[in-house]
């Protein structure tokens, strides 16, 4: 490790140019009239554009396209404009107002991702279902009959091995494919919070099946 490493960062410091934007846009988002109607319609603007974008990276997930797609990226953009603009007294500079405001159009969009899986959900929600497994480790339908053992092996240490809240997070995401969005929505959590929870799953899935000879150490089968 570089000795520079080690010596705290100093705090994001805005630039002249990132101070007159910040300026810029409490003046007119706040200035009524047709200079904030111009100043509205310009972030929302800059929203759907990032709205869109996130939308589309998770558009699999739950399955959606064409015009039910860009309504969704729609409502996201204009509920965070609202949320920005109700917000804007919070901002305290440690970032440009851009960064700070897409931030709104992220989490609409998670929000919005989340609902219309719930509404128009795309796998079965009865319970965990033990044949999907396979396919979600990467294990193809022809291997699966020879790894049979291994899978029993995964199923018997998801039950004894992980914690209640790890076993509900890895079967709703890995085995039922949940999407994350949805299941943070429904566990009042954050995507992060879930993202790390099957993570520690994994990582205590590889231990158990490394220390009782079912995997080596890089992974590979062993039986």
């Amino acid at each position: 490790m570089d000795a520079t490493d080690a010596i705290p960062q100093p705090p994001w410091r805005p630039s002249p140019e990132a101070e007159a934007e910040t300026a810029e846009w409490r003046r007119t988002l706040t200035a009524g009239g047709a200079v904030q109607r111009e100043a509205t319609n310009r972030l929302y603007e800059l929203l759907l554009r990032v709205s869109h974008s996130e939308v589309q990276r998770r558009a699999a997930a739950i399955r959606v396209a064409g015009p039910e797609l860009d309504d969704l990226a729609h409502q996201a953009a204009g509920d965070a404009v609202i949320a920005v603009i109700r917000r804007l007294h919070e901002f305290r500079g440690e970032s440009r107002f851009t960064t700070w405001a897409c931030k709104f159009a992220m989490f609409e969009v998670s929000t919005k991702v989340g609902r219309h899986f719930w509404q128009h959900p795309t796998v079965p929600l009865e319970g965990p279902d033990w044949e999907r497994l396979p396919d979600r480790l990467g294990i193809s339908p022809e291997d699966a009959s020879e790894d049979a053992e291994l899978l029993a092996a995964v199923r018997d240490a998801v039950e004894t091995q992980l914690s209640r809240r790890q076993r509900q997070v890895f079967l709703a995401v890995v085995v039922d494919g949940i999407p994350i969005d949805a299941l943070a929505l429904r566990m009042k959590s954050t995507r992060g919070a879930l993202y790390k929870t099957v993570f520690d799953a994994r990582r205590k899935l590889r231990v158990y099946l490394v220390t009782n000879g079912y995997l080596e150490a890089d992974g590979r089968e062993t039986r």
